[in-house]
């Protein structure tokens, strides 16, 4: 590992570099980690000090780093085509091929077509766009509404902004897009109506009906949720919420927008988070997960009945996209990323090896007063503390609890992402369980992810 110029990199960083959700003071006051390398679940920073990636770069390192299969598709598309446009009646192989994957893997769902592009932010913005466009090519222009969950997260381009359910996302950036209205979420842990998440889940979905129904049905376009909530909290909803939502959503003929960024291909234990809960949306938005971040890439997928509005329709120009929409690198990663998505089964092993954490924790979780919740399906799992966990009283912003947790776990080479005073586990999904001598209950190991 080259470090000659690892001091000069320190220092160039609050110098030249603005940080997303940072203050720069911050930046310049608590230099952020420097990382080089990565190999399978670990990283390397600049000082060549080495961590668990517990965060999974940022939730979305699923094939984990410097997969040999990954590197090797990029440079073999890189010696025979670099770039080339989806505009003006060309486009390339790759692109072509993805589709066709994508359209198969979520067959369960009923997906017929992928659009695609370069991070989950815009296809969040394609989603958003393809609902409003569909509803006036069917002959109802006046449904443009969005209905989102408080304590969304829903990207930061200005529509996925409108829908975000945190206020301080937002604050800054107001007034936003007129037409989205938040609901309540299904928060199990912290609702003002029961300890019950069935009940829960009832209630939540009586609130979006009448949310819908205060807006006026005609005027709702889609309801656009997150299966598991993840910048939000990490927010597991009851079992039964999701159907329900499908349910409420079919009465008033509304579409329904599935935000797979984070949950899509295999971190919630299942292929996808919609699947989780046995619910078939009529769009869903792919990003993170779809080539483990070697490349930015993102997708929105739709199902036949969005499909046939834009079939045979004179004012089907659908007239979004950018440049790098498609990548043909990016694309080249995702179709090695999936196929070791789907051989090594990475959706089955973060089941299982998720399972091994919750129950590790939730072990914890009976000793230390300071835990107050413990949630999560597969590998997207948060641990909520709390000043007293009789009360549920949080920490004081002030305090920095969970901050403090973090960087006490990245001290001793684990990396966490804190969101507020939950910690968030989300690391890479080649994390493998491997039984020691001796031992009954096993434990994690780090799959080299070299192929």
């Amino acid at each position: 590992m080259d470090r000659i110029n690892s001091k000069n990199v320190k220092a160039w960083n609050a110098e030249y570099m603005f940080h997303p959700f940072a203050s720069p003071d911050a930046t310049a006051k608590e230099k952020p980690l420097i990382i080089e390398e990565g190999r399978g679940a670990v990283v390397y920073d600049i000082d060549g000090k080495d961590y668990i990636d517990g965060q999974g770069g940022l939730w979305n390192v699923n094939a984990g780093h410097g997969r040999k299969e990954i590197i090797a598709a990029i440079e073999a598309q890189l010696h025979k085509l670099q770039y080339y446009s989806l505009f003006g009646g060309t486009t390339h192989a790759r692109a072509i091929e993805l589709s066709k994957l994508l359209v198969e893997l979520t067959g369960q769902e009923g997906m017929t077509q992928a659009f695609f592009a370069t991070g989950g932010s815009e296809a969040i913005e394609g989603a958003i766009k393809l609902a409003r466009q569909y509803w006036k090519l069917a002959g109802k222009p006046e449904r443009t509404k969005f209905i989102s969950l408080q304590r969304a997260y829903h990207g930061v381009a200005m529509g996925g902004l409108s829908a975000n359910g945190t206020p301080a996302f937002r604050a800054m950036f107001e007034p936003l897009m007129p037409g989205f209205i938040r609901t309540e979420t299904p928060y199990v842990y912290r609702n003002p109506f029961t300890e019950d998440p069935a009940e829960l889940a009832q209630i939540c979905a009586m609130l979006l009906d009448r949310a819908i129904e205060d807006q006026s049905p005609g005027t709702v376009a889609a309801f656009i949720a997150e299966p598991i909530q993840g910048a939000g909290g990490l927010i597991v909803p009851p079992a039964e919420f999701w159907p329900l939502v499908r349910k409420v959503c079919d009465k008033h003929g509304i579409l329904l927008i599935a935000d797979e960024v984070v949950t899509g291909f295999g971190r919630t234990g299942s292929l996808f988070g919609s699947r989780l809960w046995g619910v078939a949306p009529d769009i869903m938005v792919f990003a993170k997960g779809i080539n483990s971040g070697y490349v930015p890439l993102g997708a929105t997928m739709f199902n036949a009945r969005i499909e046939q509005a834009f079939r045979n329709n004179p004012d089907a120009w659908f007239m979004h996209g950018n440049t790098y929409l498609a990548h043909p690198l990016a694309c080249a990663a995702a179709l090695a990323n999936l196929d070791i998505v789907v051989k090594e089964d990475l959706a089955g092993n973060a089941a299982s090896v998720g399972g091994y954490f919750l129950e590790r924790l939730r072990a914890l979780q009976d000793r230390q007063p300071h835990v107050g919740d413990v949630r999560g399906k597969g590998l997207m799992i948060g641990v909520e503390l709390v000043a007293d966990r009789k009360s549920k009283a949080p920490f004081e912003s002030s305090d920095g609890f969970g901050k403090a947790v973090a960087n006490r776990c990245r001290d001793n080479g684990v990396l966490v992402r804190n969101i507020y005073d939950t910690f968030i586990i989300s690391p890479p999904l080649v994390l493998i369980l491997h039984p020691p001598p001796l031992l009954r209950a096993p434990s994690p190991m780090l799959r080299t992810g070299e192929g």
